[in-house]
């Protein structure tokens, strides 16, 4: 045998090795060691690709009713035993974090009927894009889209897609487009253009603040969470658990 086919074997024998897999000397040997490694990266994928399965696509996406009651978004069996209100403002850092954190969670709750949520929709960042006003935007969008059937789509997708602060924003057409994407239906094009919301979101933005359970103390900001009209701590983790079970 010559130096190189020992150098190719000696090379293949400490990959084996390196893989946890103890080869023969013979070339059937390590042929059936080769196979055998073979198997057992086969089956190493197949249970990752099962865990993946599992963490992942066996995720169930909402299931729940959407209503629409003024400038509130009304998502889940309205018989639900616990109530979660959410106060939010489409361009808040924050909001968007929260979002990441516990909209699965929040969809779990409400596909199982153990909370129901309302999204309220707020404006107080209105200044900070520019020119200004895409909160209000956004939020009328977000509104129309309840009204067009896509509202957990869309409502996740403004998270997804939020401008940074100090930009203009997503214009009036790309979020009808977005619509459009998503399968809006009914006049969603004619209320996001409209602007059909938005002197209702300004009111609704000023009885929050007012409300002593949404601002205690006259502090209010986004987001706030409620359930069963108290103030939830964000910054214990384990708040939703705890009172959905």
């Amino acid at each position: 045998m010559g130096q190189n086919e020992r150098e190719r074997r000696a090379a293949a024998q400490a990959r084996l090795q390196a893989a946890g897999i103890t080869s023969a000397k013979t070339s059937g040997g390590l042929g059936r060691n080769l196979a055998i490694g073979a198997l057992v990266l086969i089956v190493a994928l197949a249970a990752g690709g099962y865990v993946l399965w599992q963490n992942y696509g066996a995720a169930t996406g909402p299931t729940y009713p959407v209503a629409r009651d003024g400038v509130v978004v009304r998502a889940g069996n309205q018989a639900a035993p616990v109530t979660v209100d959410v106060y939010e403002d489409y361009l808040c850092p924050s909001c968007k974090q929260f979002e990441s954190f516990y909209a699965d969670d929040l969809t779990a709750a409400m596909n199982e009927n153990r909370a129901k949520v309302n999204y309220h929709h707020i404006v107080i960042l209105d200044e900070r894009s520019s020119p200004p006003g895409y909160s209000t935007r956004a939020g009328n969008a977000a509104l129309c889209a309840a009204d067009a059937g896509i509202f957990p789509a869309y409502h996740s997708r403004l998270y997804a897609d939020q401008p940074a602060e100090g930009s203009a924003g997503t214009s009036v057409q790309e979020l009808t487009a977005l619509g459009a994407e998503l399968g809006a239906t009914g006049d969603f094009s004619g209320c996001v253009a409209r602007q059909a919301n938005s002197q209702a979101i300004a009111d609704a933005t000023g009885a929050a603040a007012a409300d002593p359970a949404a601002a205690p103390g006259g502090r209010f900001g986004t987001p706030t969470v409620l359930v069963d009209g108290v103030k939830m701590d964000l910054s214990n983790g384990d708040w939703l658990s705890r009172v959905t079970g």
